[in-house]
């Protein structure tokens, strides 16, 4: 249930996000507009991408009834290829199909007493369609879903390891930008849901005794090479003449994961990497850019409220892990890639509070706030004179959270170092 809800969103997230676009053309009566050379979106490309992420395993057993832990987390990286095929079946839209094929490490590892463990995301492949609405001739906002397949490995220095498949289903949106004739880019969301797997069969356990069901948000900036992509011709409509210049509020829905490093030293050393939770959140934001050609500079502050969270269910209630409420303040530098839209980086300061509670009667546990910083990119595009939508990745991390004293312990012997992995869909209003 909470994996179609979460599909669910993600789509109308996308959606909301290019209907929105599309008022804002209605919109402006008049839009200064500049001329552009026809980009052929019509044919066969291959590229190639990297990406980082989290994933989510949540734990459940037949034999407990009322009982699951959403989740045990992993993060890492990962390289792409990619083939696929688009046709505009219209000025402004497209349908395709794509074939990808990727190889990473995002893992979850422990180590207690002299044993070393890990669970580590090897190969896959995703097999896909995909939706796009041209947001000017160059620039490409998409909606996407298919099939995905996952080999996992478990590797230990105990004399035993083991590999496992999983298979289930991916949705996710993006945005690509030509940056010449034949060349694009983009950035890219999946959020990938496999089927409930017995990884114990292994060792002929029946299942029911030890499931998991597994998550994925991941983010990748690619490269795709279109063939005949510069027989385009003159384009059927313009881009809108945009300058970066100037103050900008806007918002934005965005979905990702998290993942708690726990250190026990008295129990045996304990490093686990670690305690994951997923959700969406919603983001406010304003900033000033400043356009110096080439290149735009700029800053800006946000505040978001989330609902990422862990959660172990136990019968007659549960207890949460939240990742509620936040802001960041932070610097970012863009490079035009062509006439309106803007790839950059960005960095800076977060802040991050969190919530510790069961369900009634006992109510809040605990609750902290921790600081840290946020590094990440995306792509920009200019919809009107005043109106810019984009998708956008930021990697958190934040300080260690030292529960000694809470549980009447020395210091230093129950820490939690949290990262989150989050991708946002938003628009921005610029005053001129």
């Amino acid at each position: 249930m909470i994996s179609k809800r979460f599909a669910k969103s993600v789509l109308l997230g996308a959606v909301s996000v290019l209907a929105f676009g599309s008022v804002s053309h209605a919109a402006d009566a008049v839009v200064p507009v500049v001329e552009t050379s026809g980009f052929n979106w019509s044919g066969i490309y291959v590229g190639f991408g990297v990406g980082a992420g989290a994933n989510v395993h949540e734990l459940s057993s037949d034999f407990l009834p009322g009982f699951s832990l959403n989740g045990i987390g992993g993060e890492g990286v990962y390289g792409e290829l990619t083939v696929g095929y688009d046709y505009m079946v219209s000025p402004r839209f497209l349908i395709g199909g794509l074939l990808d094929a990727h190889v990473g490490n995002i893992e979850t590892t422990l180590d207690v007493a002299g044993l070393d463990a890990s669970v580590r995301e090897t190969y896959g492949f995703d097999a896909g369609l995909r939706v796009g609405y041209l947001f000017t001739p160059n620039t490409l906002g998409y909606v996407l879903g298919g099939y995905s397949w996952q080999k996992y490995k478990l590797d230990t220095n105990a004399g035993f390891d083991f590999d496992w498949d999983q298979s289930g289903y991916f949705v996710g949106a993006g945005v690509e930008t030509a940056i010449n004739s034949n060349w694009t880019i983009k950035s890219e969301y999946r959020y990938t849901r496999f089927g409930t797997q017995n990884i114990l069969s292994e060792f002929d356990i029946p299942d029911g005794v030890l499931d998991t069901d597994t998550s994925r948000h991941t983010f990748q900036v690619a490269a795709n090479y279109r063939f005949g992509a510069q027989n385009g011709g003159v384009a059927s409509f313009e881009a809108p003449a945009y300058n970066w210049t100037g103050f900008y509020v806007g918002g934005a829905a965005g979905a990702g994961a998290s993942v708690h490093q726990i250190e026990v030293p008295p129990l045996g050393g304990l490093e686990f990497n670690g305690l994951g939770g997923e959700g969406m959140f919603g983001e406010l934001n304003v900033g000033y850019d400043h356009d110096f050609g080439s290149w735009v500079a700029g800053v800006m502050v946000d505040a978001r409220y989330s609902g990422m969270t862990s959660e172990l269910k136990l019968p007659g209630g549960s207890i949460n892990l939240d990742t509620d409420y936040g802001f960041d303040v932070l610097g970012r530098v863009g490079m035009k890639v062509n006439e309106s839209t803007l790839a950059y980086v960005l960095g800076g300061y977060s802040w991050q509070h969190f919530d510790l509670n069961a369900s009634s009667p006992i109510g809040d546990i605990l609750d902290w706030d921790s600081s840290g910083f946020s590094v990440g990119g995306g792509l920009e595009t200019a919809m009107s004179s005043n109106v810019t939508v984009g998708l956008e990745y930021r990697y958190s991390q934040f300080s260690k959270k030292d529960f000694s004293s809470d549980i009447g312990a020395p210091d230093d012997s129950l820490t939690s170092t949290p990262s989150f992995h989050t991708v946002r869909i938003g628009a921005k209003y610029k005053f001129n």
